[in-house]
């Protein structure tokens, strides 16, 4: 490399030369003017700088981030102990709803299976304080009733026929009389259960029983005992 340059600076020094003056030496600021070139050339500079690519590290150019402090660390675990907290909450509500759907299914189940047969009918003993078990009425209540209006007993009279037709209803026709049913009540709910002459027998009856208690308007004897005389026949038997 060396002798390349050397000899490139002597061409360059003799055709710096002007041709008049071939014959004469070069003088310094000849020399001078001549290695300038040579070093103001990139092509014969001594050193030549090259650029390269490389891989740079993040670790080696950018520092660790410094972990929060104060209030910013407090930030962070409050909102660290939420989302804990939040999927607790979800899992416990998930929990809770499986167990409502699990008992439900039960019920269900429960109550469509046929081993459990038909729920047990409450039948009421009395209603509206009026005794209607069948051991406290007379095995013949028309009589009994016709015998008590003679005596002069007409509220006992008309309210043994009334006991004895709700007693009838419940024990005979299986009619869903609760203990809290009224006259209206009564007669919606044998308006489908009974045949017509039976309903109308105890349409009757109950409009005489309501006027006799709540108008205080009694009976004629005559109708009276068309309902003591009627009665077995109507209730009785189904």
């Amino acid at each position: 490399m060396r002798s390349r340059l050397k000899a490139l600076l002597a061409a360059l020094l003799i055709a710096a030369v002007p041709l008049t003056a071939v014959a004469q030496a070069p003088t310094r600021n000849d020399i001078k003017h001549a290695v300038e070139a040579v070093k103001a050339d990139p092509n014969l500079a001594p050193e030549k700088t090259i650029r390269t690519l490389r891989w740079v590290q993040t670790s080696d150019s950018e520092p660790p981030p410094e972990e929060p402090r104060g209030f910013a660390q407090w930030l962070l675990n409050l909102m660290g102990w939420l989302a804990q907290s939040a999927r607790v909450v979800v899992w416990v509500t998930v929990a809770l709803l499986v167990g409502l759907l699990v008992i439900f299914v039960l019920r269900l189940l429960k109550e469509r299976s046929p081993s459990m047969g038909p729920r047990r009918k409450v039948i009421p003993t009395h209603v509206q304080d009026l005794d209607i078990r069948p051991e406290s009425l007379p095995d013949n209540i028309g009589a009994a009733a016709r015998s008590l209006w003679d005596s002069g007993d007409h509220r006992g009279a008309l309210s043994l026929l009334y006991r004895g037709l709700l007693s009838r209803l419940v024990h005979v026709h299986n009619v869903p009389i609760r203990d809290s049913s009224t006259e209206g009540d009564t007669l919606q709910l044998t308006a489908t259960r009974l045949r017509d002459d039976k309903r109308d027998y105890v349409a009757q009856l109950i409009q005489i029983w309501q006027r006799a208690v709540y108008g205080g308007q009694q009976p004629e004897t005559g109708s009276l005992y068309v309902l003591c005389d009627e009665f077995a026949g109507a209730l009785d038997t189904v």
